[in-house]
């Protein structure tokens, strides 16, 4: 029986993966051994020449299996980093984006060192609230999300990462419409995918992802209105929101937000439309 090391491993899965047209072969093959043998991807670099045994090897083996079958690495390995911080995913939760960092990102510099209170809404995972309240230790994170089972692994997420976050079930805003102005900044990840996009989306997205957390009606921009139509009730004069969009959505976007100050369309890294920040008027 051969006995493979972990060099041997990465490089027949690199390899097996490039011809199954999986994006990222190495990276893809390292996450998975990484997570096999309980270790970092740092350890399978300084450790090329150490020895699989037959129990991780077949367990690795059925990981290969599930990748190649498009199912993403996130789900087969239940945790994806966002913002250096590690958090449990599962089917139940859309798998948070590199992108959508952004949004903490933009938030922290607005309120780093502050005191604040901050509502995440459609937290998913809790990837955007538990960071904000991980980086923002003297705000008061709400977050809420339509879905019990999302809900229920943010809830882990924050208790895995001890940070507090007050999470909430409901559609949008209704769960804080009797709070009154009470929030300073508003955050949003919701569905702007439209249906015609949709169908387009990579197999490890449309097959495995809730579509819940994706799909929305119209030109993808509907679900923004109603919760622009909301957000006012529940925003201090001043308060921010902050929300991301798709690539194409920029302009028609930043005109749904013209009312309010400061409205701007904000690119990745990638320069393409990402977010949108605005800010609720004075009197």
């Amino acid at each position: 029986m051969q006995n493979w090391t972990i060099k041997e491993l990465l490089k027949w899965t690199t390899d097996y993966f490039r011809d199954k047209d999986i994006k990222d072969a190495r990276l893809e093959a390292e996450i998975l051994l990484a997570r096999v043998l309980g270790k970092s991807r740092v350890y399978l670099y300084t450790n090329y020449d150490a020895p699989v045994n037959q129990e991780e090897r077949s367990l690795f083996k059925e990981f290969i299996k599930r990748r190649s079958k498009n199912e993403p690495s996130a789900y087969i390995t239940g945790s994806r980093e966002f913002m250096s911080l590690e958090f449990m995913v599962n089917p139940a939760v859309l798998i948070p984006r590199p992108e959508s960092e952004l949004i903490v990102e933009r938030a922290i510099g607005l309120f780093q060192g502050k005191t604040c209170s901050i509502c995440d809404i459609g937290t998913g995972s809790g990837a955007i609230a538990v960071s904000l309240a991980y980086y923002l230790p003297r705000a008061r994170v709400y977050a809420v999300d339509i879905s019990s089972a999302a809900l229920e692994t943010a809830r882990a997420n924050a208790v895995r990462l001890e940070v507090e976050v007050e999470f909430r079930e409901g559609d949008l805003l209704s769960p804080f419409l009797d709070k009154g102005n009470y929030f300073d900044l508003v955050v949003a990840n919701l569905p702007y995918i439209t249906a015609e996009e949709y169908q387009s989306l990579e197999p490890g997205v449309k097959d495995y992802e809730p579509v819940l957390a994706l799909l929305a009606s119209g030109d993808g921009l509907d679900i923004y209105r109603r919760l622009l139509a909301q957000a006012p009730l529940i925003m201090k004069e001043g308060a921010y929101i902050i929300f991301e969009i798709g690539c194409k959505q920029g302009r028609q976007a930043l005109q749904m937000v013209q009312g309010m100050e400061e409205a701007q369309l904000i690119p990745d890294l990638a320069g393409r439309d990402r977010l949108i920040q605005a800010r609720k008027g004075r009197i």
